[in-house]
């Protein structure tokens, strides 16, 4: 029976290569399929849901909790700074890879033709930084910090996690590899942030996803 530490190790080589034959395969398909729908209401409708995942709410009301309950209530102010730390962490390690990676968009591929990496190629044009996709990064970071934050609410913030991220695809900004990588990218950011520098109040050992910052006497 596989151990802890061989599924941690299995996980992100499954993503890898979903990622991959999702490269191979399913990316310039999808886009193709969603370019067809992407006209109307269809996309003002999906152009809203991905504004949801611009990084700034998340930024601004965590970083705004930090600073406003600072002083008067601890809890607040701590779940305002992981929520803050884990939306900046995430999205700036994106930034990263967008630029190391140089993955040209959806666009380039319906007006040029042109898909694939440029590996090193250090662009810094926005059509050339669609690996991982920012949005998928901050929608699946910032619902799984609410969801350890607010249990209660845990399904609906997943799924919204979800539904943003994959309005990327349908809006024809990333490819299906792109929003899986982002979304994974969250994922492990919130995990490892949440288990090394953000410890329930009550000083119990971390353990996702049951624990909670609230404090118990």
């Amino acid at each position: 029976m596989m151990d802890k530490r061989g599924r941690n190790q299995l996980l992100p080589a499954a993503i890898a290569l979903f990622c991959l034959v999702s490269f191979l395969f399913f990316d310039q398909p999808l886009t193709l399929f969603f370019h067809q729908l992407d006209t109307g209401l269809w996309h003002r409708v999906w152009e809203a849901i991905t504004r949801a995942g611009q990084s700034e709410w998340y930024l601004a009301g965590g970083l705004l909790l930090y600073a406003g309950f600072r002083k008067r209530n601890r809890q607040i102010s701590v779940k305002g700074l992981f929520l803050f730390s884990t939306v900046a962490a995430s999205g700036l390690t994106s930034d990263l890879f967008k630029i190391i990676l140089c993955r040209a968009r959806p666009t380039l591929f319906l007006q040029q033709g042109i898909y694939g990496f440029d590996l090193f190629g250090w662009h810094f044009d926005h059509t050339w930084q669609s690996f991982p996709s920012g949005h998928s990064t901050t929608a699946l970071s910032a619902a799984l910090s609410l969801s350890l934050l607010f249990p209660r609410f845990r399904p609906a913030f997943i799924i919204a996690g979800v539904v943003i991220a994959a309005s990327r695809v349908v809006l024809c900004q990333h490819y299906l590899s792109d929003i899986v990588a982002g979304s994974a990218l969250g994922v492990a950011t919130v995990a490892l942030l949440y288990r090394r520098f953000f410890p329930p109040v009550a000083g119990d050992k971390p353990r996702l996803p049951m624990l909670s910052f609230d404090h118990s006497p």
